[in-house]
């Protein structure tokens, strides 16, 4: 079983997994876990009424689906957040959809206010907080996600440090989203990050979780390249 009720942050990474590798939950395991993580919504911690993550997600931390560290709590509350909504869309149940336009709602009043107040779109918060947003926007049948996701990675090659990755964005995470999406953009910083991703296949690593993760998402990106 995929729900984890001493963590919201467990629950998703294994759901997360289960579609990675193509192995989704079946359909009574989907009803569980859409009816376990609806249930997070607007408890305490939540971001603004959102998903909440557990008292052991803020008190241990969250590692994201491709290793990546999260100690801030306003961090992990809005990205589990956001992961939530799009587990939900996933997951299909549409008894759930009213729970998951509501959240959306209240995401697009912030990103709306955020994009006026900035004069950028498709950015949110952070880098990590941005990643996170587009991995719900690629998902969700939204009015302006193409538009924001474009506008998102605009900002994401504006971030390129010149040797192959980017600063304020995470990597394996932002490959994460990069890789679900069919823009020629996403295509340019996919074969941007081309060169450092055949090193990183080539050397050899104490394989855990987090690096078996990789391997696969390196593998994938550069069959797109």
């Amino acid at each position: 079983m995929m729900v984890y009720k001493e963590s919201l942050a467990k629950t998703i990474d294994a759901l997360n997994e289960a579609f990675f590798l193509q192995l989704p939950p079946t359909f009574t395991e989907k009803d569980i876990i859409a009816k376990w993580i609806t249930s997070r919504q607007g408890l305490k911690g939540s971001h603004a009424g959102m998903f909440a993550p557990t008292e052991k997600d803020f008190k241990d931390g969250v590692r994201l689906f491709t290793g990546e560290k999260l100690t801030s709590k306003a961090s992990i509350a809005h990205i589990l957040g956001e992961e939530s909504c799009r587990a939900l869309i996933l997951l299909k149940r549409d008894e759930y959809k009213e729970t998951v336009e509501k959240a959306f709602k209240i995401v697009s009043e912030r990103l709306t206010k955020n994009e006026k107040q900035s004069n950028l779109s498709g950015f949110y918060c952070c880098g990590k907080c941005s990643v996170a947003l587009w991995r719900h926007l690629l998902v969700g049948n939204y009015t302006d996600s193409e538009r924001r996701l474009k506008a998102g990675i605009k900002t994401l090659k504006e971030h390129r440090d010149g040797k192959g990755r980017w600063r304020r964005f995470p990597f394996y995470y932002t490959l994460y989203a990069l890789s679900e999406m069919n823009f020629p953009s996403a295509f340019e910083e996919m074969r941007y990050v081309a060169p450092v991703l055949k090193k990183f296949l080539k050397r050899k690593y104490r394989v855990d979780m987090y690096i078996g993760r990789r391997v696969i998402l390196a593998e994938k990106v550069l069959t797109k390249c």
